[in-house]
């Protein structure tokens, strides 16, 4: 079986988004499939909960060669040369992060130009198209990794166009509001569009010899992140949102007939999981350099943190199942 990429992918910002990624990342190492993370945001958010502020230093420097995805992706921005192999930290065994880079959002006009010239059967065009995808079969190679996760930035741009071409499934992690539903009304379209566009596109690739990702970007379900219980007005607000998700999603994004039964969310085959946001653990495992769930007293968690704790990876082992699942990776028992 061959590598298998799946994005984190929702054009409205703030739904958890990155921290799902990193400890499903986390998770997935735990459960013996080794992981590749990769940082396609140029906020690079995903980097800065692996790596602390002096081991990203030296990838960072103000000038000279960056050991991040920019870097790997530079000479053929440049017009210098292809792609190179991008550089992997490694947390732990089995789990691989391609570091991110605020520069990224400088090639966004270089992949917007390209994407209409593969219907010229441009080479370039294609060398570029593919680039993201192709350094991260690079990475996913250097630490033996059966899963790529793509962490993607909250917009509808050229360059999250060419991240999500490097998906083989896309998960939409959402919030229960507004803007998410209206987030879903714009998602789902815009990827049905891309898929199109894409799958037309590499029929054309002129290049023998250059590998070019399916680009099936199918997308697998969602995930809810929740608020906190509380009695009061926010939480009348999140159940009129949270019901309304199941509809918007089947017709918006899945391509599917609305439910005519009014679907609760728990019985909704589109929905992965809810999660909690597990406010608490969070302040402790960005101290520790750690996932929530990996947290130990020594790290804090104490008394209800605990139960908390065990709680979160009961959470997030389910959530990695299901999404192997419907991804179609297996998972050995322990």
């Amino acid at each position: 079986m061959g590598v298998i990429s799946i994005a984190f992918f929702n054009n409205k910002g703030g739904v958890g988004k990155t921290s799902l990624v990193y400890h499903l990342a986390w998770m997935y190492a735990r459960l013996g499939v080794n992981v590749l993370a990769a940082d396609l945001d140029p906020q690079a958010n995903l980097t800065s909960m692996f790596l602390d502020d002096e081991q990203l230093e030296p990838l960072w420097p103000e000038n000279g060669e960056r050991p991040t995805v920019y870097g790997a992706l530079r000479p053929l921005l440049e017009g210098t040369g292809d792609v190179t192999a991008p550089h992997v930290e490694q947390p732990e065994p089995g789990l691989g992060l391609v570091v991110g880079d605020l520069l990224l959002a400088a090639a966004e006009d270089e992949f917007s130009s390209e994407w209409p010239r593969c219907l010229d059967r441009r080479p370039r065009a294609f060398r570029v198209l593919s680039a993201l995808a192709r350094i991260l079969r690079q990475g996913a190679d250097e630490v033996g990794a059966r899963l790529i996760l793509v962490d993607v930035g909250p917009n509808l741009g050229a360059f999250n166009r060419a991240a999500l071409v490097t998906a083989d499934s896309v998960v939409v992690p959402l919030a229960p509001d507004l803007y998410s539903l209206q987030g879903l009304r714009n998602l789902g379209p815009t990827l049905r569009r891309w898929q199109s566009e894409w799958a037309e596109r590499r029929e054309r690739n002129p290049v023998e010899d250059l590998r070019v990702p399916t680009g099936a970007m199918r997308a697998i379900g969602y995930i809810v992140m929740q608020h906190a219980v509380r009695l009061d007005r926010p939480v009348k607000a999140y159940g009129r949102w949270i019901r309304r998700i199941p509809a918007v999603y089947a017709t918006a994004v899945a391509g599917e007939t609305a439910p005519l039964d009014g679907t609760a969310i728990e019985r909704d085959p589109n929905c992965l999981a809810t999660l909690k946001h597990y406010r608490s653990l969070m302040p402790l495992a960005q101290e520790a350099r750690k996932p929530m769930f990996a947290l130990k007293s020594a790290d804090g968690a104490i008394g209800g943190h605990a139960t908390a704790v065990q709680d979160c990876y009961r959470d997030f082992q389910a959530l990695a199942e299901t999404v192997a699942k419907r991804a179609g990776i297996e998972i050995s028992p322990p």
